[in-house]
């Protein structure tokens, strides 16, 4: 594990650009809207919240599950393998470099049956159809793609770290903590350092509780124009968001998400099936080919 930030794969080879986000997601954008895209990031990441807040694991692995679903379709269209799928594999991963400790595998898929029962039935109507067989599967591909460049780091330690120098802000770090989960829906995380993720979200905090830190921001030895262009980001996300009926939109942006070539036809309750059935197995040879 890399001493810091600097050193890291996070930074090396894992900050991006606003060109490469484009470029990747070229073929997925030629089916959807830029909107429709974040729209369904946006609905996936509610899912990897509710699925972990399920599982009862801490903010730090439903964040470092939910980068790892966005770096996967930052370097793969949305077809190459089910984002419903892709959801609960994060977190599995997610929770073991994290030091959780390892989520058991049928615990993992029955949260998922009850998740996507009892919250978003809405959206898929029939039962969880993947079973552990086709997470593990899925865990070597987002591994592979991830050239195993695991370790991430997250806005929430500078952002205790910048509350405490300005001192005792309890309401300040809390409402700060909430727009760094807040942000974790946009693209930010993909683009820029975690410490200036931290600085966005706290003067947006300071602008929210009409605290005035003006003195304290303006010491920082920090390009305030890329905290600005942070900010905006997440100022956009509240604008798509206060206006997004998910219940309403998502099922049809489901439909017209590109899909995956195979789709699991077997009945849920018929064990692991054989790889003929296995989507990820038939997904991976169109990924491959």
């Amino acid at each position: 594990m890399a001493g810091n930030f600097w050193q890291s794969s996070h930074f090396q080879q894992w900050l991006l650009d606003r060109q490469d986000l484009q470029r990747e997601r070229h073929s997925d954008l030629q089916v959807l809207t830029e909107e429709e895209y974040q729209k369904l990031m946006i609905y996936f990441s509610n899912f990897i919240q509710a699925l972990g807040e399920q599982l009862k694991v801490k903010q730090q692995v439903i964040a470092t599950a939910t980068v790892y679903f966005k770096r996967f379709y930052v370097r793969n269209s949305l077809k190459c393998i089910d984002p419903l799928l892709m959801a609960p594999t994060c977190i599995f991963l997610a929770s073991k470099v994290e030091e959780f400790g390892v989520i058991s595998n049928s615990r993992l898929i029955s949260t998922c049956q009850t998740v996507v029962k009892n919250k978003f039935s809405y959206a898929y109507p029939q039962e969880f159809p993947y079973r552990i067989s086709h997470v593990l599967e899925c865990e070597f591909f987002l591994l592979e793609m991830m050239d195993c460049c695991l370790v991430l780091y997250h806005a929430y330690r500078p952002l205790v770290q910048y509350v405490h120098d300005i001192g005792p802000e309890d309401n300040l770090l809390h409402m700060a903590w909430k727009v760094v989960n807040d942000s974790l829906r946009t693209d930010v995380c993909l683009l820029y350092p975690p410490h200036q993720i931290a600085l966005a979200c706290l003067h947006m905090a300071c602008v929210i509780l009409q605290k005035d830190y003006k003195h304290w921001f303006a010491e920082l030895n920090v390009d305030m124009e890329k905290i600005l262009e942070i900010t905006r980001q997440i100022l956009n996300l509240y604008d798509l968001w206060k206006n997004f009926d998910e219940k309403k939109e998502i099922p049809a942006l489901l439909a017209k998400m590109p899909k995956p070539k195979a789709q699991p036809s077997r009945p849920p309750s018929q064990g692991a099936g054989s790889s003929q059935n296995d989507p990820t197995s038939q997904t991976a040879s169109s990924q491959s080919s």
